[in-house]
């Protein structure tokens, strides 16, 4: 295929359209997306709270940074329709300044609905980006017989989307990973992977040039389900992953499940724990210097009390 034939291909794949003009200095409107919002005391506790966890995350890991743009990722997913809303309602309440982008990657999954996504976002005057990129034929013919299809699809899913962030001029690309999505990950690299290690809710990419953030990182997913049902958005299903049995993370969502309903909160618990760690009372020699450690150290590990300042301090010094 020419070069020339290649762009206008992606000129055909690519649908844009105006962002909104509203502004949160129109008295008592609403963003288009909360125009069938239902009008009860539970709604609006529920919105309240997912702007006040988004917000307070955007604060805790300084990921606004004014005029910046954003390519807010949404898979027609409730989550990622939720991560739409809440940012909508910042930006139009004028409580997040900087310009938002939507994308779709369309993946040409069989059945995939492709007027869905395009109908919706401009119905609600949101600006967008719309691409197909064949990565399901990609994925089905490299992944054996019995094989997930999650962690190739992803790769080719991300590539894609820095690509487009960039062509976009966007410094950033958000995610709608939630609270369930990050403690999940932590327990699949704890009982499968041999790490500890989660989604960090801000992330620079390898090659330096973008930022990937998930500000919807302490939002329960019973939350986000909620505010997509009272919204009424479009769900498409994915019917890739979907489609698989006996997957890892389907294991992990059910025994969180089973663990939840045994012991209300205790989802909470562990992701309030993944921003609690203790170098000194872990085994990383890469994260704690456990050889130097002698009685009388001024830079000796937290005590039982569990204060780990000076631990915290000594980790401070061997990080690059």
């Amino acid at each position: 295929m020419s070069s020339s034939d290649t762009l206008s291909q992606r000129a055909a794949q690519s649908v844009a359209a105006p962002a909104s003009s509203g502004s949160a200095t129109v008295c008592g409107a609403e963003h288009p997306l909360f125009a069938a919002a239902p009008d009860s005391v539970n709604f609006r506790k529920l919105r309240k709270r997912l702007v006040r966890e988004v917000r307070q995350t955007m604060s805790d890991y300084g990921m606004v940074r004014e005029g910046a743009k954003w390519l807010v990722c949404l898979s027609g997913g409730k989550d990622s329709y939720a991560l739409l809303a809440v940012l909508a309602d910042l930006k139009w309440r004028g409580l997040l300044p900087v310009e938002l982008v939507a994308c779709n990657l369309d993946q040409a999954q069989p059945g995939f609905p492709a007027h869905v996504l395009p109908e919706f976002l401009e119905r609600h005057g949101i600006e967008h980006v719309i691409e197909r990129r064949d990565t399901y034929s990609i994925v089905t013919e490299k992944v054996a017989a019995g094989q997930t299809y999650c962690s190739l699809c992803s790769r080719l899913r991300r590539g894609h989307l820095y690509r487009i962030a960039r062509e976009q001029g966007c410094e950033a690309v958000v995610l709608g990973h939630h609270r369930e999505d990050i403690v999940e990950t932590f327990l699949l690299n704890f009982f499968y992977g041999g790490r500890m290690a989660a989604m960090p809710p801000k992330l620079l990419n390898e090659d330096g040039d973008l930022i990937l953030l998930r500000p919807m990182a302490a939002c329960a997913e019973k939350d986000l389900a909620r505010l997509s049902a009272a919204l009424q958005f479009p769900i498409i299903p994915c019917n890739l992953c979907g489609s698989q049995d006996g997957l890892q993370r389907q294991k992990i969502k059910d025994m969180m499940a089973a663990w939840e309903q045994e012991q209300p909160g205790r989802t909470q618990i562990m992701f309030r724990a993944l921003a609690n760690a203790r170098p000194s009372h872990l085994l990383d020699t890469g994260l704690y210097d456990f050889a130097s450690l002698a009685p009388g150290e001024a830079n000796g590990p937290a005590g039982a009390d569990g204060d780990c300042g000076a631990a915290l301090s000594m980790v401070s010094r061997l990080l690059p």
